[in-house]
């Protein structure tokens, strides 16, 4: 039997897919509701395919639970916060499980850590937990690294076809937690140290975002001079050896907004470019907010409160909001003592924050001036909507005669 440790964005699609291929699962979680609502055969968060999987999982025979197994498997995939001043991992919620784990864990039981991890993590932090409750690590108790590699909106897909890192102290632990995830893993599965997987998985995000920082800069750049940066991206990449990314109005979720600034925590004397790349990044809702006030101006527009912000979520036709870009331009308008500007998001039906419309066609209405910060495909199946309306498009989907860019 496996114990998942965190049914969260990550933890929840493994149990499903460790138990709909054949592993016997329980999944754990201290959040009693999250795990009442599985246990009434609801999922917890909208994502393609997940209901499906969660049917085929039922019917397998998971389990749910708010108590950690009697086993000799865990995967924790539970969440590692960032300091936003200091920039550091907080490794406070892996630590807590591992040492629930060893609590109850049967004695040679192999301990998988999902959770991504700034590099050095395990050994600084995890190891020593270990050692000092009188477990022999390699002997009583064995350690995985193996970080998930999935994005919200593809989970299904990627869970099964992404290639995967697992980093172990043995080769044979190694074989073992491989043979697991080639259950459902159609991808490469690459052996490595633990250290090493820790830092491929922070390398691997960090690279996007400094990507997606020079879209970014390139997107200053080009408004400063009036030039059109998606063209100027377009034909760049029709050379073989060019990929640049497309700007945006700041980069959300959990792993491209976070992980980088584990490194620049950790080697602040070193990561000048990944410092620099993430400031850059974490400057875009400024970038918008200001777009906004010059088109505003430029239009004869006093009124904040007839502007409207489509898109809540962190990226398109999903329902998360970790480290959206629109939270931060709303939290970077109550810094500068203003307010008012209007939010709709089709798949956001909780309140989340003040002036947020349930309704299209009433924020289409009540709105002059529309800012497209996610594009969902609701937005692109009604953009006739959007013909007598100012539009700043942040998302470069909106190719009217008129229209506002980055």
């Amino acid at each position: 039997m496996v114990n998942v440790i965190g049914l969260g964005y990550i933890g929840l699609p493994t149990a499903l897919m460790l138990s709909a291929h054949g592993v016997e699962v329980v999944g754990t979680d201290y959040n009693t509701s999250l795990v009442d609502t599985l246990r009434q055969g609801k999922t917890t968060f909208k994502e393609d395919g997940l209901e499906e999987l969660f049917r085929k999982s039922l019917d397998a025979g998971i389990k749910f639970s708010d108590k950690y197994q009697v086993t000799d498997t865990y995967i924790i995939s539970v969440p590692t916060p960032y300091d936003k001043f200091s920039k550091k991992v907080d490794p406070c919620y892996v630590i807590a499980a591992v040492k629930d784990v060893l609590k109850v864990c049967r004695k040679g039981a192999t301990i998988v850590i999902e959770s991504t991890v700034s590099p050095g993590t395990i050994d600084k932090h995890i190891r020593p937990v270990i050692e000092e409750a009188g477990f022999e690590i390699g002997k009583d108790v064995h350690l995985v690294h193996a970080p998930e590699r999935i994005i919200p909106g593809n989970m299904m897909y990627e869970l099964i076809h992404n290639n995967r890192t697992i980093g172990a102290d043995s080769k044979e632990v190694g074989e073992a937690v491989k043979k697991l995830y080639a259950s459902f893993c159609q991808g490469d599965i690459v052996l490595t140290d633990i250290r090493t997987a820790e830092m491929t998985k922070v390398v691997e995000n960090t690279f996007r975002a400094v990507n997606i920082a020079f879209a970014n800069e390139l997107a200053k750049i080009c408004r400063h001079d009036n030039m059109d940066v998606y063209e100027i991206i377009r034909i760049c990449n029709m050379h073989p050896r060019v990929n640049i990314l497309q700007p945006g109005p700041g980069v959300g979720g959990h792993c491209i907004s976070v992980d980088p600034w584990f490194l620049v925590g950790d080697y602040p004397s070193l990561a000048k470019v990944i410092d620099e790349s993430m400031k850059t990044n974490d400057g875009m809702p400024d970038f918008v907010l200001n777009r906004i006030y010059e088109i505003m101006k430029a239009n004869g527009l006093t009124d904040i409160t007839r502007v409207g912000l489509y898109g809540l979520t962190y990226k398109e036709d999903v329902d998360d909001v970790r480290e959206s870009p629109t939270l931060q331009l709303l939290e970077s308008q109550e810094r500068h003592l203003a307010t008012g500007l209007k939010v709709y998001d089709p798949l956001i039906s909780t309140d989340m924050v003040p002036n947020q419309y349930h309704d299209f066609d009433s924020f289409i209405n009540d709105v002059d001036l529309v800012v497209l910060m996610v594009g969902h495909s609701h937005l692109k199946e009604n953009l006739d909507r959007l013909k007598d309306k100012i539009v700043l498009d942040t998302r470069n989907i909106y190719h009217e005669p008129g229209t506002y860019k980055l």
